[in-house]
């Protein structure tokens, strides 16, 4: 079995722009905030789970969920906490047709509720003191904004729970998908 999603991956220099942004606050934290690898930003379009290793129903699916999707331009903006444990950078630009990409990339379109777009750059630690600390660090991005970008391509990847950096994820694109 294999663990799959879609995701849009941001273009480096979009990845750069929030590196840079986030030095100061990654500096202030220290060790109380466990800081997700950049290689492995992405923006999930849809979670499959455990997928048959073949993973054709899903690869089938992508292709025809992508077929008749023009290229999409977005940015990242603002910033989120999700219960005060993961920190996030919103998505900005045309998210209507995110929005509908993201729905028609559900295998289930009936088990499908609406998410929102995002990028996820922290988790608490473990030994984290302050529990409004993230919350803190998504007030003070809530003015981020980066540069304009297009996507015009969604990758079905997979992931590798602890093989990554520092014992996290490690994920591998295993099909990509192209909007035209």
């Amino acid at each position: 079995m294999r663990r799959l999603f879609a995701a849009i991956v941001p273009p480096d220099e979009v990845r750069e722009h929030l590196i840079t942004a986030l030095r100061p606050i990654r500096d202030f934290s220290g060790t109380e905030v466990r800081w997700t690898d950049p290689d492995n930003w992405h923006i999930t379009c849809a979670f499959y789970g455990s997928q048959p290793n073949d993973a054709a129903a899903v690869s089938d699916h992508l292709s025809q969920a992508t077929a008749f999707t023009r290229p999409i331009r977005l940015h990242l903006r603002g910033a989120g906490c999700f219960e005060r444990r993961t920190l996030w950078i919103g998505v900005g630009g045309d998210k209507a047709q995110l929005k509908d990409l993201m729905a028609d990339c559900q295998l289930d379109p009936g088990q499908w509720h609406r998410q929102r777009a995002h990028l996820s750059v922290a988790r608490r630690g473990t030994r984290t003191r302050d529990m409004l600390l993230l919350d803190d660090h998504a007030h003070a991005l809530s003015v981020y904004s980066g540069p304009d970008f297009t996507v015009d391509e969604v990758h079905l990847m997979e992931s590798h729970l602890g093989r990554g950096r520092s014992g996290g994820p490690k994920y591998e694109v295993v099909d990509t998908f192209y909007l035209r």
